[in-house]
Order: structure tokens, then C-alpha cells, then sequence
């Protein structure tokens, strides 16, 4: 009995391993090559005037849903036939999923590419089979739960909405640290941001906590992941460390305690607001589009009449909230927790 039950436990691991961790991982560097490379290379475009790129990234950031659904069905070692329908459904479940468009893909993904690993191989005509059980099979759920994981999302947006009528300090809090978390789990922050409008100084705080998020997680597993996890992270995302998370939820704490601090010295000290494009409250310092879009912000209100000019007292809340103190912060929690051995070497370990 107790051999049974030993072997079911490391069924069990091996499973949640396999959704939860590989899944995931692969997932993140799937956004990664499209969504986020993309909104890159449109904000490069965008700023440098430049329409040719503004239109290449514009086609990398439409093709995240398949992206990412095709990474997972890699790290699900999934057959070729699999693999190339997942293209569908990721496309499918991205769209229906709205702001929980990442989330559903997962989800779905994982299902559909299952199913077409039961069949594969198993008929004659696979070449009609598999990509038929694949694609009717994740589609066909997208259509029934993906709009539902949309409006689960968009329950983070809600919270967020109701953050910012707080006063400015709690508010600089919450909408710091929710709109983080978002940006470090497997939903859109930035498309939440962009659907509730979120600017001025909730849109501010948004930016704050998505920073510590990023720049945070990439100092703190420096040790672990050297350069490239450092500028994957920083300048890409910290959804990367999702898996690390399942395993060691404590490495968590130091960047989002971080954002905690950061939020609310963005509202409450140098007022910090995102009057650019909504989306960009929710992209951190990814491509330093958030940045970029402060910046923006500041241009906007001059042409308004609403700010005479850019201070340096703009620049340097800018460089303190955005870089320098998430670091500094996220640094001296996580050393913290590492003295008391909540986080070891190793934790914070990915695949960029």
C-alpha cells in the first residue's frame, strides 16, 4: 500500500511539474518573443518615427497567443502535428481570454495539446485526425471558458479601480503592489491597464509596482541567472520566475514589498503620473516603455498647459521609482530573507 501510494505522490509531481513549472516557463519566453519584443520594437518605431518598425512590432505582439501556445506544446513534448495546431488555439484562447489572455492560453493549451497526443500517431489519416481533436478540442473550450478566465482577470482590475479612489498613500500601496503581482503572474497587466484607462497617479503607482517587480527579480537572482537572466527580466519580464514561485512562493516577498515602499513615494512625494497611454502603466520597465511613457505624459500636459516644463525633480522620481530604489530595496528584503533562510542559491534559477 505504501508503494502504491509513493508511486501515485510522484505521479502527482511529475505532473504539476510538467503544467506548472515547464508549461509556464515556456510560456513566459513565448510572451516574451512576441508580446513583449514586440511592443519594444512599436515603441522604438513610435519614438524614433520610424512607421516600418512601429508595423513589425505590431505584427510580433498579434502573434502572442499562438507564440506562447506553441512554446508550451514544445515543453510538453507534443508531435509535430500537435504542435503546429496549437497555432489555432493559442490565437483562440488569447482573444476570447481578453485581459486573462495569457491565463487561458495556458489553460487551454495544455488540454488541447493532451488531446492531441492521445491521437497521434493512432489512425491512418493523422495528418486529418490530430490537428482536427487538437484544434476542435482547444478552440471549441476557448469559446466556453476563455471569456470566463477573461472576466476572472479582469477581477484584478476591478480591485485596481477601486484602489485608486483611495487616498494617495493607501491608493499608492494597492495599485503598486496589485498591478505588480499582475504583471509577475500569467495575466496581462498591461491589457487591464489599458482597459480601465489607468493614468495620472493611479497610473503612476501602476508603473512604481511593476518596476519592483522586474528590476527587483533581476537583481536578486543575479547570483542564479548572471547578465542574460539580469536583462530578461529587467527589460523583458518577471513572469520567468512564475515557476520558481510555485516552488519557493518566498522569493516573492522582496520584490513585492519592495513595490509596497515604492508605490507610495510615487504619489505622495514626487507625485509621479502616467498621462501617456494607458497600456504603458502596466509594462514596467519592459523595453522602458513605461518610462517612455511618463515621459510622454510630461510632453502631453506641456502642450495642455498643465505643466509648465520638466523638472529635475521629474527625473529623478522617474530614475528612483523606476531603477534605483527597487533595486536597492528588493536587494536588502531578499538579503534578509536569505539570512533567515527563506530563500537559498538557487531558487531564482531560469531558463533565458
Amino acid at each position: 500500500m505504501e508503494g502504491t501510494s509513493s508511486k501515485k505522490e510522484s505521479k502527482v509531481k511529475v505532473y504539476l511539474h510538467r503544467y506548472f513549472i515547464d508549461a509556464m516557463s515556456a510560456m513566459a519566453q513565448g510572451l516574451f518573443a512576441s508580446l513583449l519584443i514586440g511592443t519594444i520594437i512599436s515603441t522604438l518605431g513610435t519614438q524614433l518615427n520610424i512607421p516600418l518598425l512601429d508595423e513589425i512590432g505590431g505584427y510580433a505582439k498579434s502573434a502572442a497567443g499562438p507564440a506562447m501556445a506553441v512554446a508550451i506544446g514544445y515543453a510538453l513534448q507534443a508531435p509535430p502535428l500537435v504542435l503546429f495546431s496549437l497555432v489555432a488555439v493559442g490565437g483562440a484562447a488569447n482573444a476570447l481570454g481578453g485581459a486573462g489572455g495569457p491565463l487561458a492560453v495556458l489553460v487551454l493549451a495544455i488540454i488541447a495539446a493532451e488531446f492531441g497526443k492521445l491521437v497521434s500517431k493512432k489512425t491512418k489519416v493523422d495528418i486529418i485526425v490530430t490537428p482536427l481533436v487538437t484544434i476542435f478540442s482547444g478552440c471549441g473550450l476557448a469559446y466556453l471558458f476563455a471569456p470566463y478566465i477573461g472576466t476572472a482577470a479582469s477581477s484584478v482590475g476591478n480591485l485596481i479601480m477601486w484602489a485608486t479612489t483611495q487616498q494617495p498613500f493607501l491608493m499608492g500601496i494597492l495599485v503598486s503592489v496589485i498591478v505588480g503581482v499582475a504583471l509577475t503572474l500569467p495575466i496581462s497587466s498591461a491589457a487591464i491597464c489599458a482597459a480601465l484607462g489607468l493614468t495620472g497617479l493611479a497610473g503612476g503607482a501602476a508603473v512604481a509596482g511593476c518596476c519592483a517587480q522586474m528590476i527587483g527579480f533581476a537583481v536578486i537572482s543575479f547570483r542564479d541567472n548572471g547578465w542574460g537572466g539580469f536583462f530578461a527580466q529587467g527589460i523583458g519580464t518577471s513572469m520567468l520566475q512564475v515557476p520558481n514561485i510555485i516552488k519557493n512562493p518566498r522569493i516573492w516577498l522582496a520584490p513585492t514589498l519592495a513595490s509596497a515602499v515604492t508605490g507610495p513615494i510615487a504619489t505622495c512625494i514626487f507625485g509621479m503620473q502616467m498621462n501617456g497611454a494607458p497600456i504603458s502603466s502596466g509594462m514596467g520597465t519592459c523595453g522602458l516603455v513605461g518610462q517612455i511613457g511618463v515621459y510622454t505624459g510630461w510632453l502631453n500636459d506641456i502642450t495642455a498647459g498643465a505643466k509648465t516644463a520638466v523638472t529635475a525633480m521629474d527625473w529623478l522620481g522617474l530614475v528612483l521609482i523606476c531603477f534605483v530604489l527597487p533595486a536597492v530595496l528588493s536587494f536588502v528584503f531578499d538579503l534578509i530573507f536569505r539570512k533567515i533562510g527563506w530563500v537559498k542559491d538557487g531558487d531564482m534559477k531560469i531558463d533565458a
